[in-house]
């Protein structure tokens, strides 16, 4: 299935802190990929738990692992960024895994040479049961032509989804906590040339509860994100909106 002519290399960033639960797993399903060129970075934040005698055990099988202390999560993907060697690089996180042996390689042969490669994700409970599509399960809606205006709409496209050529990916804004993500996504699209929607389910990830003051600090970010991109008034129109459905929903 590889195309020969196309067979980039994908820098894969897996961050992680106190994850011996889960690490092993998202390490497997990139080993058995059958894709043949990836280069599987590890970013640990000083774990205090077993995590990094678990990626002991792989040795020369990841192509690089560090660990020491961060800024957040963030800075460790910016470490990971700047550890990358790759024609393209894709964050896989330690609660992540591949669904799909082959889906990597039927990402590259879907399109060639393109600037983005996209897909689906799929949520995942804590035991690793499939619990549905993101777009089945959330407002957001995969669209099927990816441009930097479609993230007006707040996050698409979920990262564990999202594969970009190097050379137009910018390091995380530290200035966000928790929405540096979308940012950081907008500002790849703006470069974007070509992106190509794989229709893929490409990894899943797990959910869990978010803290109300997280999920505050979220809102306040994303809105400062997104009137930086789109322009206040915009973007104010844009959320009137979604607080309207909000409560539509709610009342009936």
């Amino acid at each position: 299935m590889t195309n020969k002519r196309f067979s980039p290399v994908i820098s894969i960033i897996t961050v992680c802190y106190n994850a011996e639960q889960y690490i092993a797993h998202t390490i497997e399903s990139v080993l058995s990929q059958t894709y043949p060129h990836i280069e599987h970075i590890i970013v640990d934040g000083a774990s205090k738990d077993k995590t990094m005698e678990v990626v002991a055990r792989y040795g020369a099988r990841l192509a690089k692992v560090i660990s020491e202390k961060d800024k957040g999560l963030y800075d460790a993907m910016n470490k990971g960024l700047q550890l990358a060697t790759g024609d393209y690089v894709y964050f896989l996180n330690a609660d992540d895994v591949f669904l799909d042996t082959q889906v990597l390689e039927k990402m590259m042969a879907s399109c060639e040479n393109a600037d983005v490669y996209y897909g689906e994700a799929m949520f995942l409970d804590a035991a690793g049961k499939a619990l549905g599509l993101r777009s089945e399960l959330t407002p957001q809606k995969v669209p099927e032509n990816l441009d930097w205006k479609s993230l007006q709409h707040g996050m698409v496209v979920s990262h564990q989804a999202f594969i970009v050529k190097r050379d137009i990916c910018p390091p995380y804004d530290l200035r966000y906590k928790v929405s540096a993500d979308i940012d950081w996504m907008i500002k790849v699209l703006k470069q974007t040339k070509v992106a190509c929607n794989t229709h893929l389910v490409v990894a899943g990830f797990r959910v869990g509860g978010t803290s109300k003051q997280r999920q505050r600090l979220a809102w306040k970010e994303r809105y400062q994100i997104l009137s930086h991109h789109y322009g206040k008034v915009s973007n104010f129109l844009h959320h009137l909106y979604i607080a309207g459905r909000y409560i539509v929903s709610k009342k009936y």
